[in-house]
């Protein structure tokens, strides 16, 4: 094996890694975002756990960060919770996630 087929070997582990780090990260914030939207929207802890589950699992390969902020914008709309706000959250909780994962290392 030649150099330049370790360095390819490296270069596909750190994507496989960073994709399935991103994978996670997103599954989580997704899933903290669903938690806060079910108890703006006065959901019972049932109710809660299937929104945030379904905002997690719903079209898990094609979902975007903007379709899970316009679901959850759309849901919170009459409760006046801007769609700003909304985005703002997801980051939050997607910041928070990324910290634990890395202190989890």
């Amino acid at each position: 094996m030649t150099t330049f087929d370790k360095r390819e070997q490296g270069f596909e582990a750190k994507f496989v890694h960073d994709e399935e780090l991103m994978f996670k990260a997103t599954a989580r914030s997704n899933r903290l975002l669903g938690l806060w939207a079910a108890s703006q929207l006065g959901l019972s802890a049932e109710e809660a756990a299937n929104y945030a589950t379904a905002l997690v699992t719903d079209n898990l390969e094609r979902q975007t960060i903007d379709d899970v902020v316009s679901k959850v914008s759309d849901d919170l709309a009459a409760k006046g919770v801007a769609r700003e706000q909304v985005a703002q959250k997801l980051l939050e909780y997607l910041r928070q996630v990324m910290q634990q994962l890395e202190a989890d290392k």
